[in-house]
């Protein structure tokens, strides 16, 4: 299959065909990592393991830095 790029505003849109998003469970509200390998473009859904990681990550970090303030709200 080949596909040409669409103008949206000052960015470039590919279309992806409905069959394809179905194959691969990707709907609008999928988050997709868009990496390349230097000749080629590749999107992948986000996987639940990446997103869970940062979130346990992004909470450490909360905690670390608001410790003393969530403490005192706690008790």
């Amino acid at each position: 299959m080949q596909k040409r790029l669409t103008r949206h505003g000052n960015s470039a849109a590919l279309i992806i065909d409905k069959a394809i998003l179905e194959l691969l469970r990707i709907t609008m509200k999928t988050h997709l990592e868009i990496s390349t390998d230097g000749r080629s473009l590749i999107l992948s859904p986000v996987s639940d393991k990446n997103r869970e990681r940062r979130f346990r990550s992004a909470l450490e970090a909360v905690n670390a830095r608001h410790d003393k303030t969530l403490k005192k709200l706690a008790g």
